[in-house]
């Protein structure tokens, strides 16, 4: 005994008995012919009855049967089946459910009002057409530009008509005189003769043949252009349907999800594999324009780019059983793959696409392999100093005024000789891909979806370690950092290249910009109060093409209130407020590393002091280090070298630590 019954004369009919099989409910699929038996495989739960049953036949199946339900996934267009199979199940007293199409174009057609209509709609395609009018609709056909090659007319085998078709110019092998009814394989075979993409027909009914070409077209890929109107029914889709099974038998589903990268967006950049991806989905999800790029007529889907509300929808519906998540370029570059694959778990599936450094870069006929590649897009980015020395930068921009700030900075900076190619719109028909020097660019205005590689010939050497030349700085009368003290003071601090970093009383900026080269991809705050020295750093920042080093004036602690949270922190004059900027920095920061060069032994006094009542505050924990720096450097006196000292350097290191709850009870 089965407990459900399907007819499952469409797609959908053996997507459902699958979906039932596989879920171990007995289901017995009916099918007209022995070609739709060949669409379903067998399993202990899934068998298959083919051949055509009538109202009378129906009743003594359900009557032996007895299923709990009966599913009708029969062609829209088998009007007189689907009354049979109402009828039988109302006798029967068994539930009845009809399984739509969703939405009219859900068979690939295309609905218009009459002949002329039809005639209209083929002017603005391209590829053969199959006729299957009669020849007395052939006259409206001939405005078709290019109709004598593109047309191939079906009609009747009679002189009279294959005379007035051949008035009209329909011969040779674009006129088809045959005698119908035509199957379903006669239909399809005509078609594959032809190369045919387009089929137009009329409304027809049973008698006329209508479901076995509605069936030839769908199995060779063929559009449907249908003159009348599409029929109107009630009932369940496909979707619904399946909730309705796993709400109504308990059944728990699980999803197989893809993350899909589409590449840059038009359909010729996506790969095979992630067409037959497409095509296997009954629902894609993703932000519009990606769904829209790759979405199949009928599809299901839902507009989301978010992570958290993407995973929450999958796990609210789970009547989707093959899910793919459209994602812009490639699934491993800058993509929210990964964030998703985190929700989703390990079984989650992976397509790689082709990724916009890949496609531009082949565009514009440089090679990647070499280039610094980053995104821009909602993330800071230092691009300035990356341009400065590298060769090659390739970045995701992501907004309009994008091209224009970065070559308005570039000529700021000294480097307006740098070749900026600006891809936009990759892929689409309104692709636009141009180079020109930065200084030519000061005042584009492009489009958001965009990218742009910078090629910089003069790219200068990027030091692997600190210890830039003293003579490199532009110098005044402020005082500045040597390069020993500066070397050993950095390594102390031992910034990653993400780092924020404060440089509280930078004086001519020497400190500041050996940490800015360092935290290439972080920030650094110069804090200085003194008006001459604000200038010098100014200089020097420019001078070192430094755009993610921002000069702050003011005396700390104040002027350190209102700047980010601080990684690391270079005290290397404090205005005797030593104690006020520790605890300033801390309450910012309980992890945060601090250096402290002094001069004066009343400083040292004043630093020990601090960290002393640091060490005794049940908050934090302080590690600390005192390294004493005596540098010589020789000075040449007739032939022989003398070495001269500089000022002996205290170099205090401090570490600090939130204390634990277990650290605070030990204490």
């Amino acid at each position: 005994m089965y407990k459900v019954i399907v007819f499952a004369g469409t797609t959908e009919g053996y997507e459902i008995s699958r979906f039932l099989g596989e879920n171990q409910i007995p289901v017995l699929a009916c099918v007209a012919t022995e070609y739709g038996s060949r669409s379903l495989k067998e399993s202990s739960s899934l068998h298959v009855q083919a051949g055509r049953l009538d109202e009378n036949e129906m009743k003594e199946l359900f009557s032996r049967e007895k299923p709990e339900l009966v599913l009708d996934a029969t062609h829209p267009y088998a009007a007189e089946v689907t009354r049979n199979i109402r009828k039988a199940c109302e006798e029967a007293e068994v539930s009845y459910t009809r399984i739509l199409r969703t939405g009219s174009g859900q068979q690939n057609a295309v609905y218009v009002k009459d002949t002329q209509a039809a005639a209209e709609h083929l002017k603005g395609t391209t590829g053969n057409v199959l006729l299957t009018t009669g020849s007395k609709e052939l006259a409206a056909f001939t405005s078709v530009p290019d109709y004598k090659e593109r047309l191939f007319a079906r009609v009747l085998s009679l002189p009279s008509v294959i005379e007035s078709c051949q008035a009209l110019g329909f011969e040779g092998r674009n006129l088809i005189a045959m005698q119908g009814p035509f199957s379903m394989e006669m239909n399809r075979a005509m078609l594959t003769q032809y190369e045919c993409r387009y089929l137009v027909t009329k409304d027809s009914g049973k008698a006329g043949g209508f479901l076995e070409k509605i069936q030839a077209a769908e199995a060779c890929g063929a559009t449907v252009v249908i003159i009348g109107r599409p029929l109107a029914e009630e009932g369940l889709s496909l979707r619904e349907c399946r909730h309705m099974l796993i709400e109504r038998y308990g059944l728990t589903r699980k999803q197989k999800v893809t993350l899909l990268g589409i590449g840059m967006g038009s359909p010729k950049t996506l790969t095979q594999e992630g067409q037959e991806a497409v095509r296997n989905a009954d629902l894609i999800v993703g932000a519009k324009r990606m769904v829209d790029a790759v979405r199949l007529s009928g599809q299901d889907v839902f507009y989301e780019y978010r992570s958290k509300e993407i995973a929450e929808y999958l796990i609210t519906h789970p009547e989707y059983t093959k899910v793919v998540v459209a994602l812009s370029g490639d699934v491993g570059f800058y993509s929210g793959a990964k964030k998703l694959a985190e929700l989703l778990g390990p079984d989650t599936e992976m397509i790689c696409g082709i990724s916009s450094v890949v496609y531009f870069m082949s565009k514009i006929g440089l090679s990647w392999d070499d280039a610094k590649i980053v995104s821009a897009h909602g993330k800071t980015c230092n691009l300035i100093s990356l341009i400065r020395t590298n060769r090659k930068v390739f970045a995701i921009l992501g907004t309009g005024d994008g091209v224009r700030k970065l070559a308005e900075k570039l000529t700021f900076y000294g480097m307006g000789d740098v070749i900026l190619h600006v891809g936009e719109n990759l892929s689409y028909d309104n692709e636009k891909i141009l180079a020109k020097p930065a200084r030519e660019l000061v005042s584009y205005e492009g489009d958001p979806l965009s990218v742009v590689c910078a090629y910089n010939p003069q790219a200068e050497l990027e030091l692997a370690t600190h210890g830039i030349p003293d003579e490199e700085f532009i110098r005044g009368k402020a005082p500045m950092t040597k390069t020993e003290v500066r070397t050993v003071s950095l390594s102390k601090l031992r910034l990653p290249k993400d780092a924020i970093c404060y440089d509280i009383g930078a004086g001519t900026g020497s400190v500041s910009v050996e940490m800015a080269l360092r935290a290439s991809e972080g920030g650094v705050y110069a804090i200085e109060k003194k008006e001459d020295a604000l200038a010098l750093l100014q200089e020097n920042k420019k001078k070192f093409a430094l755009d993610h080093m921002y000069i702050v004036p003011g005396t700390a602690p104040e002027a350190l209130e209102e700047l980010p949270v601080p990684t690391h922190a270079f005290i290397g004059g404090s205005s005797g407020n030593m104690k006020e900027i520790v605890e300033l920095l801390l309450n910012k920061n309980p992890q945060v590393r601090i250096v402290i060069n002094c001069i004066t032994l009343e400083t040292v006094g004043e630093a020990l002091d601090c960290i002393r009542e640091l060490e005794k505050q049940e908050t934090y924990q302080c590690e600390s280090e005192v390294v004493q720096l005596c540098a010589s450097r020789s000075k040449n006196i007739g032939r022989y070298h003398m070495m001269m000292g500089e000022n002996p350097i205290y170099i205090i290191t401090v570490q600090a630590h939130e204390k634990s709850e277990t650290q605070e009870e030990q204490v």
